[in-house]
């Protein structure tokens, strides 16, 4: 499907599958390196998406972190950072939110079209809410965001969110850090939650590249022709450039 991004899968795991505690207070699964790494990822994108769960719980700023890699970023016409998008159903969030507050780069809010008009009444100032149906549907944001310049795309869940998109085979790459050790409570939230998903025993996953990052393990999966081999990748061109 040529006419939605590049769409890279990305999450940090315990050994037992899982992206956080019982709890909503944040637990950290990452590691300085593994850290950096996403934010070497992040600079080749257009776009980084996450779900209104993890800007509530985890408050996201999600901007670059490395001066020198803002700076080639502006060097060659984008925004310092990606553009941010977000899906809500219901518009519960926080427009003091870091997602809202943090850097200059554009913000789109895909939002249920029950919620659309208290969506823009509460985020017309800081970002750009685009309806995205009854339900938001993902292969309707993809090809919007296609539609919009974004060519490469980072999806950083959460849980439902990386569901939507694996079950809806709109991924090209998984990224999955796995950190070294065991959460052991099913109260917690998994990788992802129940669907029907185009790989299963009958249909395996490409496994493309196995790295150790500090103490985690890294693992990238090839889920679609279009995987690159290649870890060095730049922008296609975006709406950051438009609204640097």
């Amino acid at each position: 499907m040529a006419d939605r991004p590049y769409t890279v899968l990305s999450c940090c795991m315990s050994i037992d599958g899982y992206l956080s505690g019982p709890s909503d207070v944040r637990l950290l699964l990452s590691n300085p390196d593994d850290l950096d790494r996403v934010d070497e990822v992040r600079s080749t994108c257009d776009a980084i998406l996450v779900g209104a769960r993890t800007v509530r719980v985890d408050n996201p700023r999600l901007l670059l972190r490395d001066p020198a890699r803002r700076a080639r970023r502006v060097a060659r016409g984008l925004a310092p950072s990606p553009a941010k998008v977000t899906v809500t159903a219901g518009a519960h969030l926080d427009p003091a939110a870091g997602f809202f507050t943090s850097g200059d780069g554009e913000k789109l809010v895909y939002c249920a079209s029950p919620s659309l008009g208290k969506a823009r009444g509460r985020f017309g100032s800081l970002a750009t809410v685009i309806d995205g149906g009854s339900a938001v549907n993902m292969c309707r944001l993809s090809h919007d965001l296609h539609d919009r310049g974004i060519g490469r795309l980072l999806v950083e869940g959460g849980a439902s969110i990386h569901t939507q998109f694996l079950t809806a085979d709109l991924a090209d790459e998984l990224d999955v850090a796995v950190a070294p050790f065991f959460v052991g409570d099913s109260r917690a939230r998994h990788f992802v939650g129940d669907g029907r998903f185009p790989w299963h025993p009958g249909h395996r996953a490409t496994l493309a590249e196995v790295r150790q990052v500090g103490d985690v393990a890294l693992m990238r999966y090839a889920l679609s022709d279009r995987f690159e081999t290649s870890t060095e990748r730049i922008p296609v061109n975006s709406l950051g450039a438009r609204f640097a």
